[in-house]
Order: structure tokens, then C-alpha cells, then sequence
């Protein structure tokens, strides 16, 4: 059975690279969101496998909706994205939980190692 993914992007071409990626792997993505409350609504509905959330969005970033999604199921499976490759940030998302972090723009084999890895 294939792997229920929910994507996590203010950009809905960032989103669409995503989905495209994973579809044509053979994930599910069974739910897409543009901010971190749409996020935390979607894991609710979805219940997905993993998360990938961007962290810089509009209403609620990234890092506080991995908090609340942790919150809802502390063993859930989010990988951070952002194009911002700070460390600080970095840190952040993985002290909240995040299992791994990935930099746009996007390499479709290393979105997968994290989402592979992640998933095993």
C-alpha cells in the first residue's frame, strides 16, 4: 500500500513540485495545505504517514504547526523545507520534532532519501 503524504507549502508550485515527485514514486499525497493552520486541519482529516512542511508561511509557520501536529500524534512523521537553509531554523525544527530537513529548491532524489529514510 502506498504511503499517505501530506504536502505543506505556502507556494502552490513548490506544492505541485512536491506532489509530482512523490506521485511519480508511488506515494499517496492525500491532502495539500498553504498555511500551518490548513496543516494541522488536514493532518486531522488525512491522517498521513508524513508531513513535508515548509516553514516559512503565512498565519501559522511551519515550526508551530509541527508543534501542534506533534501535539495530535507524537509520533508523527514531518520533514522540514525551506529555500532559508539557516541553521538556526535548522535546529528549531528538529528540537520540535522534525525527522529531517530538506532545502529548495528541491532535488527530487534527496526529497526522496529524506522521505525513504523517514518512512523505514
Amino acid at each position: 500500500m502506498a504511503h499517505k503524504i501530506l504536502i505543506v507549502d505556502d507556494a502552490a508550485f513548490m506544492r505541485m513540485m512536491i506532489k509530482d515527485i512523490l506521485t511519480k514514486n508511488g506515494f499517496e499525497v492525500v491532502g495539500e495545505a498553504a498555511d500551518g493552520v490548513q496543516a494541522i486541519e488536514k493532518y486531522k482529516e488525512t491522517q498521513p504517514d508524513l508531513v513535508t512542511m515548509d516553514i516559512t508561511m503565512p498565519e501559522m509557520d511551519g515550526i508551530t504547526a509541527l508543534k501542534e501536529i506533534k501535539k495530535i500524534n507524537p509520533a508523527a512523521k514531518v520533514i522540514m523545507c525551506s529555500a532559508m537553509g539557516q541553521q538556526a531554523m535548522v535546529i528549531d525544527a528538529i528540537q520540535a520534532g522534525a525527522r529531517d530537513f530538506i532545502v529548495k529548491p528541491f532535488q527530487a532524489d534527496r526529497v526522496l532519501e529524506a522521505i525513504n529514510k523517514t518512512l523505514s
